[in-house]
């Protein structure tokens, strides 16, 4: 399991175990890493952690996020990365083997006209395969012929309202954020047994099929439709 190993003038004050999908960090009580400092904005960063994975996301505060001496907005946290809030280190700890980058995280859909990555074309059903991971190459064997009945079909997004209407993005990567920065932003993560949306960045959480959903991974199904920053998209698994 990661942590954080929170310290200051090099002192330790405390370890902060991984175990929720967000763990904020601010100035205000309610944070579960508070800090009370004034160089601390009341609500300062988030770390969500999907699986093995943890990245970092600034809420917008007032006197930046840093890692390892860069200033960041967002970034997808390696083991022994150091985050710099004033006076103050958090340490992230992880022994497990991480399954995405930053490249993956850093895939990210600007839901303005024209900013859509794969406009809607008609079905080339043979096209998307090839980025699918599938087990279909192995020599054929009793056990690898079983196995593509059980693997994940490829999920996708498609934009039903505004600008951007009727565009079309793969949900190729581990990670795929979604939205506004600064307004309301979204991630889907691909995981084994299926695809998840978790609220990142915005006072509104995502609506999925009229209902908003709290800050916790929810599970997404075939033709489920999202309200993200003030367009709707329809998410669906390819066949």
């Amino acid at each position: 399991m990661a942590k954080l190993i929170l310290s200051m003038d090099s002192t330790v004050l405390k370890d902060i175990p991984l175990t929720k999908e967000r763990t904020t960090i601010g100035r205000k009580p309610h944070n579960d890493i508070q800090i009370d400092n004034l160089a601390i904005s009341g609500e300062h960063a988030v770390v969500i952690t999907i699986l093995n994975d943890s990245f970092l996301e600034d809420m917008g505060s007032t006197n930046g996020t840093f890692v390892n001496g860069q200033s960041v907005k967002k970034h997808f946290l390696q083991n022994g990365d150091t985050i710099e809030l004033g006076k103050y280190r958090l340490k992230y700890v992880s022994e497990v083997p991480q399954q995405t980058s930053n490249a993956d995280f850093e895939k990210t859909m600007i839901l303005r006209p024209g900013a859509a990555q794969k406009p809607a074309e008609p079905a080339v059903a043979p096209a998307p395969q090839p980025s699918t991971p599938s087990p279909a190459a192995a020599p054929a064997t009793p056990a690898a012929s079983a196995a593509p009945a059980a693997a994940l079909p490829l999920g996708a997004i498609q934009i039903l309202s505004g600008g951007n209407a009727g565009k079309e993005l793969e949900l190729t990567k581990t990670l795929t954020t979604l939205g506004k920065p600064g307004v309301q932003v979204a991630v889907i993560a691909r995981r084994p047994h299926g695809y998840f949306i978790t609220h990142v960045e915005g006072a509104n959480f995502p609506v999925i099929n009229g209902k908003m959903i709290d800050a916790q991974a929810h599970e997404l199904q075939d033709h489920d439709v999202i309200e993200l920053a003030g367009v709707k998209m329809e998410f669906f698994l390819k066949t």
